[in-house]
């Protein structure tokens, strides 16, 4: 298990770029990452790098109107999920679970972006906490929740 907390300093754009490319390479078929940040900290991008790393070649937007994308090729397929415009009832109605649930589980990457607003979390998930530091870039903290594991190694 990562000891955490792990926090990574992102010196600028392309650097949070290849810290997803280098998840996206890393992470095993279902995770769950949680990405929590203000507006502007970094979540697309950080998903744009993950879809990179997964091998997906289609142009990853962020899914604020579509709710959710999924991106099907690649090492593994990509869920993203934007939930920012949604209050939280409206959330439970969705049912996301089946992208997390053991039984319901899709085997891929899924990235949920303001997590906050999801009626309850996955067990076992990688917590994510963006945010823009205006002299340094961007600070990362990955946070393992339950059983998940992610070698670190691989991608500092």
């Amino acid at each position: 298990m990562i000891k955490p907390p792990n926090l990574l300093r992102l010196r600028n754009f392309e650097a949070s770029k290849a810290l997803g490319q280098k998840l996206g390479q890393n992470l095993p078929k279902g995770s769950v990452l949680l990405l929590q940040g203000d507006l502007g900290a970094g979540k697309t991008t950080l998903v744009q790098g993950i879809g990179e790393g997964l091998g997906i070649t289609d142009p990853i937007v962020s899914p604020t109107f579509t709710l959710i994308n999924e991106y099907h090729e690649g090492r593994l397929p990509l869920y993203h999920l934007d939930l920012y415009r949604l209050e939280p009832d409206a959330v439970a109605k969705l049912y996301l679970e089946q992208y997390w649930e053991e039984e319901e589980r899709l085997p891929g990457i899924t990235a949920i972006e303001w997590p906050e607003k999801l009626p309850y979390l996955p067990l076992n998930y990688l917590e994510i906490q963006l945010s823009y530091i205006e002299e340094t870039g961007r600070q990362v903290i990955l946070q393992p929740v339950g059983d998940f594991y992610l070698d670190l190694s691989t991608i500092s």
